[in-house]
């Protein structure tokens, strides 16, 4: 079992910048490949970025590329999502995930473990 905790969610005015971190408990965080996703209401979860157990693989929707970036921290149990440029469009919860296969995937179906979610809230 993998225990995932988000943080760092909050209100931020537009073209601003948000952090959020995942902190990971109960197994072995470099055996997970890791990714964030959010989620509006009445709408599916739409994935955003995806990290292989190195670091070494990283993959992001179209709608955040160049503006948010994954990161691992393998030592710190912690994967980090950092979000810049941020729109009203971006409000949302924010999930993290973790995943037992050794591919990093887009798909929500492919990961195994969730966290409870965080709020952002991008003002315009």
């Amino acid at each position: 079992q993998v225990r995932l905790v988000e943080s760092g969610g909050g209100l931020v005015q537009a073209g601003g910048s948000l952090n959020l971190s995942c902190a990971a408990s109960g197994r072995t965080f470099s055996d997970f490949t890791m990714g964030w996703f959010r989620q509006v209401p009445g709408k599916g979860r739409d994935f955003l970025a995806t990290i292989s157990w190195s670091g070494s693989r990283r993959y992001y929707a179209n709608s955040v590329k160049g503006r948010f970036t994954i990161s691992r921290d393998n030592a710190k149990n912690t994967t980090l999502l950092q979000m810049n440029s941020l729109k009203p469009e971006d409000t949302a919860v924010y999930y993290c995930a973790a995943s037992s296969q050794l591919q990093p995937r887009a798909d929500a179906g492919w990961y195994n473990y969730w966290g409870q979610g965080t709020q952002v809230t991008v003002s315009s």
